[in-house]
Formats: C-alpha cells, structure tokens, sequence
C-alpha cells in the first residue's frame, strides 16, 4: 500500500515554533527579502522586534538571521529609532540633577590609536559637569581594548557594580560607566550570535546612539562613514533627541585627532552645523599617538592628567573641544586655555583619586 507524502510542518521531529517566534519570521522576511522586495521595519515593527530579543524569546539561528541581514542591507533611521526606543525601555537608567554629557563610542574598542575619553572624562567631571559612559567586555569585531579595561588601569573599577552603585559616583563624582554584562544582560546575550557571525550588526549602531542616561544632557557619537552619521541624525530626532555632537572620531570613537581636521556636526532638531576643528590652527600638531597596550597607556595617561608625556597635547585638544561643546565658553581658545589650567592643578587626576579609592556598597 502506498504511503501519503508527509505534509509541510508535520514532521515529528519538527517542533512548532510559539508565537513569539513565528511573529519575528516575519520581521526576519521584512529586512531579509532582497534589494527588490525588502521592505524594513516601521518604529513599532522595530521597536517590537528588539522586545522579542531582549526578551529572550528569539531562537539563535533567527538571531543571527536577523542581525546579518540588516547588516547587509542597512537598517533604517526608522528601525534605529525603534530600537532604541527598546533600549530605553530594558536598558539601565542613571539620573542626574543638571545636564549631563554623555559619550556613545563603539563597544568593540580599540585597536590601532591611544585612547582619550577616560582622561578627558575624569576631567569634565571635575569641572562639575556629569558624564555618562557605556560599554562592555572584550567584543568582536575587533576585541579591543574596552572603557573598563582603560579605567581599571587607573585603579577604577566599574565592572561587578550594582546599577545603585553606578548612581552613587555618579551623584558624588560626576561620573559613571555602566557595564553591559552587569548592567544590561538582556543585551550582553546577543554578543555570542555577534562572534559568530563576524561582522559588526546594526546593535553596533545602536550603541553609539543609546545612553542609560535620563534627562537634558549632550549626546555624543562617534562614526566613521557619512551614511551612519546621516543615520544617526534622523533617527535620534525621530527619537527625541535634540542636542547631538557627531564626531568622526579615531576608530570610530569620539576621540578627536591631532594628526588633521576634527570633523563634527552639531545637531538641534532640524538644524544641522557642520563644525571642522583644526588642531594646527591652536598650535597643536603632531601624528596620533598609537596603541602600544595596556601597561604603556597607563604611564603615558597617568603623565596626562598631571600635564605631561606623549597624550597631554592631544588630552588638551579634546578636553577644550568638549569644553566648547558643552556651552561653558565662548570660544574654543578660552575653552583651550581652561583645559590647560585643569591640567596643571591635575583636576582630573584627583578626581581620579577619588574614583579609585571609592569604597563600593553592597549591592
């Protein structure tokens, strides 16, 4: 007697897939479909589908699917926004009293140049003015040095911190990092799909454009290509952002070089300002100082923030800039004279001091 063909899905060992996983299928197919008939996601499609992965509820293998197709194709300043208003919504949350600012740089680290940003931000903290930071470990593409790995070789630690903790130095120092394998779990969970896939997804853009931060504050991102800068606008005024500085910074960070024109944008809702920076113009020169590891950083960081050493010129150009941006100057040349003045009282190396000799609570 002949047997009937089997039906599509009735196999046995085919497990049906919940709801949950048969709704993101069908964002799978949106952004996945090809040049011709991919459609993307609305604000809500995306803000969805992020939900579903935070959530936990997404198989691995759609995961991936997912994160490489839009990789391929780019996601939208639509499906930005929706995922970072997911973000917003599982991610952690700090505070602050009066405006903040807050740095979006990319979580895989650096690899080729010396990073700036923990020693440009221990010193716009102790001018009273709060930063925010975020990051992670060890992360592919690069696997490069991390804001964690930086601060510890300064004595301050922020990875195994309760979120309260966080708030505290924030409250007493002006400072904080949160950590995403203690802080943001949900999302540390995508970092294994990440690996295997090797290519940066568009999570990757969604942390430079992301903060725990909620209040007024200045955002900070840094980008490489124009196209993700342009991105980057659109989708944080669709998110509510407005008061954005985009910087083509080293490594994709918001390190501005020594080496030629600091290229930035300065954004206001609608209103875009394209603004070149030029180091030679200030009397500042010299090539970008390169990654030599951890152990050398130290000493030539530690020599920064007294003033001195291969970084100092290069802390100098950035701690004024930011200064500038931050509205406290009217001009860069003043804002570049009180970064030098902070520098020889070592502002930022006692507030260093402070952050290293932090005693955590328990959490």
């Amino acid at each position: 007697m002949s047997q009937s063909l089997p039906q599509p899905g009735s196999g046995s060992n085919r497990a049906p897939l919940s709801p949950a996983r048969l709704r993101f299928r069908e964002f799978i197919g949106k952004v996945g479909s090809g040049e011709h008939t991919s459609t993307g996601l609305s604000i809500e499609e995306a803000k969805e589908a992020m939900d579903l992965i935070l959530a936990g509820e997404v198989a691995e293998a759609q995961l991936g699917a997912f994160l490489i197709a839009h990789r391929i194709r780019r996601p939208s300043p639509e499906e930005l926004c929706g995922m970072l208003q997911s973000y917003r919504q599982h991610g952690p949350t700090l505070t602050t009293a009066t405006r903040a600012i807050c740095f979006g740089v990319p979580y895989d680290g650096r690899a080729r140049t010396a990073p700036l940003l923990p020693l440009v931000a221990l010193n716009l903290a102790a001018t009273g003015l709060p930063v925010i930071l975020h990051g992670g470990d060890s992360m592919p593409v690069k696997y490069g040095v991390t804001l964690a790995e930086l601060f510890e070789a300064l004595g301050i630690h922020w990875r195994g911190l309760p979120l309260a903790e966080v708030q505290r130095r924030l409250d007493g120092w002006g400072l904080a990092v949160t950590h995403q394998p203690d802080h943001f779990q949900a999302a540390e969970k995508m970092v294994a799909v990440r690996d295997a896939i090797g290519k940066r997804p568009p999570v990757a853009s969604l942390e430079l454009l992301w903060t725990p931060h909620r209040g007024e504050h200045l955002l900070v991102s840094g980008f490489v290509h124009p196209p993700t800068e342009i991105r980057a606008w659109q989708a944080l005024r669709q998110s509510g952002e407005n008061d954005l500085l985009t910087v083509k910074g080293l490594e994709g960070s918001t390190d501005l070089p020594t080496s030629r024109a600091g290229i930035t944008a300065r954004v206001w809702g609608e209103r875009q300002e394209r603004v070149l920076l030029h180091p030679r113009e200030h009397g500042i020169s010299g090539p970008d100082q390169p990654w030599t590891g951890l152990d050398s950083w130290r000493e030539q960081a530690l020599a920064a923030l007294r003033g001195s050493g291969p970084l100092a010129e290069a802390l100098v150009w950035n701690l004024g800039a930011y200064l500038w941006f931050a509205g406290g100057f009217q001009s860069l040349e003043t804002a570049l004279d009180q970064a030098r003045a902070l520098l020889a009282a070592r502002s930022g190396e006692q507030r260093r001091l402070a952050l290293a000799g932090a005693a955590p609570v328990a959490p």
